[in-house]
């Protein structure tokens, strides 16, 4: 059981299970949530609603009107949905939106699997200018993919060398960001620098969705810390400079790939237009 033990205006301290005092967030939709984490997931609610929302909306329309470049966008969207709300449906405290939350999380799965299996690799192939960035592409995939392994696994090594639970696991069981990014975020990156390596053209449908994520992360990250400092927590000025800086700078680097890579699909010819599911892609 967790244990109360003492009673604030707003935020709550418990005893865990494991035997660490944790302050819970204690209002609102993420009141059962502590307050690093309950902090949040409210600038994720924001930047889901003032960005991923708006460019949801907009790259469904430009699949619609038959775009490839709107239906490779439209794919990435997806990934981060996919991405935002496995992690609410698997990770949040119960609370009054959870049917919503599988919901989504189901949604944006079997949206994402559609959204991809519409995009024809060799037609995509096809309209690959020779300024396409391959080589930028495969250094930022697996330099990417090293930094994520290292900084994520190394605490949960340590905690397992030291005997001890992960440093804010706090009242909860597991740790679902780390098990998304170790076990999916890392191989798919991995697996896109060694598709691009041999110049398949399926590393680079795989790429965008892992770009897109890592864009609508940088915000997310600068606003959750900005709101666990006004929730009262205490930070080095490492660990806020650091996290914010560091997806700021892959954010801008992730936001230049994009550009140029939707920006060298060259236009299809009319006779090499090729129909998908629910759209021909352009």
């Amino acid at each position: 059981m967790i244990r109360r033990i003492f009673d604030e205006t707003i935020n709550c301290a418990y005893l865990a299970l494991r035997g660490q005092t944790v302050e819970i967030y204690g209002q609102g939709l993420y009141r059962y949530d502590t307050l690093f984490i309950g902090a949040g997931f409210k600038a994720q609610d924001t930047v889901t609603l003032l960005l991923g929302i708006p460019l949801l909306v907009l790259t469904t329309l430009l699949y619609q009107r038959r775009s490839l470049r709107g239906g490779i966008l439209l794919m990435g969207m997806l990934g981060y949905f996919l991405y935002i709300y496995a992690s609410m449906a698997l990770g949040a405290a119960y609370n009054g939106l959870f049917l919503i939350y599988i919901a989504l999380f189901s949604t944006s799965l079997f949206a994402f699997v559609l959204a991809f299996t519409a995009l024809d690799i060799q037609t995509i192939s096809t309209r690959f200018a020779t300024g396409m960035p391959r080589r930028g592409l495969i250094v930022f995939m697996f330099v990417s993919g090293l930094l994520t392994l290292t900084v994520w696994s190394a605490p949960l090594m340590t905690a397992l060398l030291q005997g001890q639970p992960p440093k804010l696991l706090d009242s909860y069981t597991t740790k679902i960001t780390d098990v998304l990014d170790l076990g999916i975020i890392v191989p798919a990156v991995f697996l896109s620098g060694g598709l691009l390596l041999r110049r398949n053209p399926l590393g680079y449908l795989i790429a965008v969705p892992l770009l897109v994520l890592i864009v609508m992360l940088a915000p997310m990250i600068v606003l959750s810390t900005t709101n666990q400092l006004a929730a009262g927590l205490s930070f080095t000025p490492g660990e806020i400079v650091g996290p914010i800086a560091g997806f700021l700078v892959l954010g801008l680097m992730a936001i230049w790939l994009l550009v140029l890579l939707l920006r060298n699909l060259a236009p299809a010819a009319p006779q090499n237009r090729v129909a998908q599911p629910q759209a021909v892609l352009r």
